[in-house]
């Protein structure tokens, strides 16, 4: 079996999901070696001893590793991957318009992982030059192996959101940085996207420019696109917060872990309770204290988040809107509850009825686990792995 090399050191959550699957790789029998990418040097003497030609892959996350550090390049700017021939299987938990500049250079034995089947799709668009797939869903942990979750009555938190919230006002210098026509111009596609949140930022951004300019040649398009990650990240902290906005303003409590809360106005705010940021492990900790569990998704239309997993498989109510992935595998009221992004305001009336309910939660969180277990951990998604890196 191929040897392994994963990443941790720099992204927290990237570095943990990378040990989840290098643990499974393990049971399944490969040999890894775990980079650390806050100790460079140290790392690559301990790798070369690993090495072996022919024989090793690089499994990472975000493209740490082949993103410019020095320490992977020689005096030519040659890649270590290249220069050992080490194929490279590159899981992207974010849109593809973010990494237009890395895509442009990547190894040469690159293989692009999308967790959205529209990133997937995109990526045939605008880069058909590399190796794309499978899809690779995001998944979940299970803190307690033996499943010691506190049963949903008794748990100390009734709403949670573990996540960092940015207010969607800050990414306006990029929207009027240069006149009045691109202001109207993105604030339109702002508008759209908030109107139609089933809606890609690609199909929205596509639609608006030929309405403005008529056929957009591919290219034209495609460098676009790059220029335009400003939108995705304000839609999806506007509609995080909302969320939130929602459940604390109807007098629900809501325990958020994460940065930059303090900066969400309510009308409610005392029942806004501001934890401290986590860890992952910390966050699978309080998730294990917690009746429901806020998800919004980060404008994933055909994809999951590990947000979702991580609270079914440690035994909350996953209460979450949904995407065409996932709405092949949660059913509302049996393994999660689900609201729109077009009806946010019935979010307090759901969240209270689960509530005051604690048997339909219990048989939710069950069927959560359930779900979860049976398909969703990052073992199911090692077993797709070590198929991709054997078959080469």
């Amino acid at each position: 079996m191929k040897k392994l090399i994963f990443f941790v050191g720099d992204i927290e959550t990237q570095g943990y999901f990378s040990l989840q699957i290098a643990e499974a790789m393990q049971e399944i029998g490969h040999e890894v070696f775990i980079y650390d990418l806050s100790k460079p040097w140290g790392s690559t003497e301990k790798f070369f001893p690993f090495f072996e030609r022919g024989n090793t892959a690089l499994i990472n996350f975000n493209f740490h590793g082949m993103s410019g550090e020095e320490y992977f390049l020689d005096e030519n700017g040659t890649m270590m991957w290249d220069a050992l021939s080490i194929p490279s299987y590159n899981i992207v938990v974010d849109h593809p318009m973010y990494y237009h500049h890395f895509l442009e250079k990547v190894p040469r034995n690159y293989h692009h992982i999308s967790i959205d089947r529209k990133h997937e799709a995109y990526m045939r668009r605008f880069f058909p030059e590399i190796i794309n797939g499978p899809f690779l869903p995001l998944a979940g942990t299970k803190l307690y192996p033996d499943r010691s979750n506190v049963p949903v009555e008794f748990r100390k938190y009734d709403v949670t959101m573990v996540g960092n919230y940015c207010v969607p006002a800050t990414f306006e210098k990029y929207i009027t940085r240069i006149d009045d026509e691109y202001t109207a111009f993105y604030y339109g596609m702002i508008d759209d996207l908030l109107a139609n949140p089933w809606k890609t930022v690609e199909e929205v951004a596509q639609a608006h420019l030929e309405e403005e300019l008529g056929e957009v040649p591919e290219d034209e398009l495609k460098k676009v696109m790059a220029a335009l990650t400003f939108i995705d990240l304000y839609v999806r902290y506007t509609f995080r917060g909302r969320a939130v906005q929602e459940l604390v303003d109807a007098g629900i409590k809501v325990y958020v872990f994460g940065d930059g809360w303090q900066l969400l106005e309510c009308r409610q705010a005392q029942n806004l309770m501001i934890m401290n940021s986590l860890d992952s492990v910390g966050c699978l900790k309080k998730l294990c204290q917690t009746k429901l569990s806020l998800n919004v998704m980060p404008w994933f239309k055909d994809g999951a988040h590990d947000r979702i997993f991580n609270s079914m498989l440690n035994g909350a109510v996953c209460l979450t809107d949904s995407s065409l992935y996932l709405d092949g595998i949660l059913k509302d009221q049996v393994n999660s509850s689900i609201y729109t992004l077009e009806n946010m305001d019935r979010l307090p009336e759901i969240a209270v009825r689960l509530l005051e309910n604690p048997s339909l939660m219990q048989k939710i969180a069950d069927g959560g686990y359930e779900t979860a277990q049976a398909g969703h951990t990052w073992a199911h998604r090692a077993k797709v792995l070590h198929e991709l890196v054997e078959k080469g």
